[in-house]
């Protein structure tokens, strides 16, 4: 008596040697890039958390509140690096494209860029159009931030339905 995987492999042609080792060859590339980024990330964020920590020491000088804002600006740029190095790993160990990482990376990035803009607005207040756009590129990030969320949820909502042949 045979099992079922027997009776599968042998339905199956097989695939060429010339093939394989193709297939293979591919794979460690793709490996090797993926660890060329991942390292690459890894130094940029130390890189971004030294640049935090000199800006938080020239924090207790004059001008504290635009050094905050850059500090803030450099620290949400860590959590974006952070999350791309994230997705890189799951990448490499399950060996597929994850899209929740990217989505999460775009939420953070159109925070940030809330962040930022709401200082400068509030800065420019009664400066007309210059703070009708600043208001205009909130509300479209905060509209991105809601499209983005909501697309993460039902991806996550997709990924707990049971599969289609089941």
């Amino acid at each position: 008596m045979t099992d079922g995987s027997d009776k599968a492999s042998r339905s199956k042609p097989d695939t060429p040697r010339h093939t394989r080792l193709l297939d293979k060859a591919i794979e460690v590339a793709e490996t090797i890039i993926y660890i060329g980024i991942a390292v690459l990330l890894f130094i940029t964020a130390i890189a971004l958390l030294v640049l935090a920590v000199t800006n938080t020491i020239a924090l207790f000088g004059e001008d504290s509140a635009s050094i905050a804002l850059k500090i803030l600006d450099t620290l949400l740029l860590v959590f974006i690096v952070v999350e791309l190095l994230f997705a890189v790993r799951a990448t490499v160990t399950q060996r597929e494209l994850l899209a929740e990482p990217f989505l999460l990376v775009g939420i953070i990035a159109a925070i940030k860029e809330i962040v930022v803009l709401s200082v400068k607005a509030a800065e420019t207040v009664g400066k007309g159009a210059v703070f009708r756009d600043q208001l205009w590129e909130i509300g479209t990030l905060g509209v991105v931030i809601f499209l983005l969320g909501l697309t993460a949820f039902l991806l996550r909502r997709k990924e707990r339905e049971p599969e289609e042949g089941k």
